[in-house]
């Protein structure tokens, strides 16, 4: 397994394993993201945010709540790799399957040890959007926003374009995360 066998080489070579979401420095580092847009933008009442593990998300929804606690916090997951909502309704970290999803950088089978409860804690709700959605989306973003954005980066921006925030978010960012996407997806979004 890939997990075991950094830690062998980590071992072997004197190094030092970071977690990609599940570290409490990662979750900081990564909550400088809404920093910079609430400096850019400070009157936002909503933010959405794509959810891997969680990292990204915690870090931001401590950050944003830490400025405005008022805020609202929306994670959004794709059906199917839906871990952190079922773990929220279940109240505890739960497993499934490997996700079949476009999005890969939402695959996780299940929230971090360190993340989930901060999840659990300030987000408002995570909302389910289909790979369908965020196909939508990521053709809505290169061709009217002019912007490459990878699927996992997508999700936030399908579930804004399928109406999924309750009514009273009007002033919303979203979290565009990433612009990873595989070539050849591209020449298949328009097939």
């Amino acid at each position: 397994d890939g997990a075991d066998y950094q830690h062998v080489v980590a071992a072997e070579r004197g190094m030092v394993v970071i977690p990609p979401y599940d570290n409490p420095l990662v979750m900081a580092g990564q909550g400088t993201v809404v920093l910079e847009l609430l400096e850019a933008v400070p009157d936002l009442d909503t933010l959405v945010i794509p959810i891997g593990g969680g990292g990204l998300i915690a870090g931001c929804a401590v950050a944003a709540k830490g400025i405005d606690p008022s805020i609202r916090i929306y994670g959004v997951e794709t059906v199917g790799a839906d871990d952190t909502k079922l773990s929220i309704e279940k109240g505890e970290r739960v497993v499934i399957p490997p996700p079949p999803t476009i999005a890969d950088g939402t695959r996780s089978q299940t929230p971090g040890e360190l993340t989930f409860p901060v999840m659990q804690a300030l987000l408002d709700d995570v909302l389910i959007v289909s790979d369908d959605q965020v196909l939508d989306a990521l053709r809505f973003a290169i061709t009217r926003m002019k912007l490459v954005i990878e699927p996992s980066a997508a999700v936030p921006v399908a579930a804004v374009m399928e109406g999924l925030l309750p009514a009273e978010s009007r002033r919303v960012g979203i979290v565009i995360s990433g612009g990873n996407i595989d070539p050849s997806l591209l020449g298949k979004l328009w097939d």
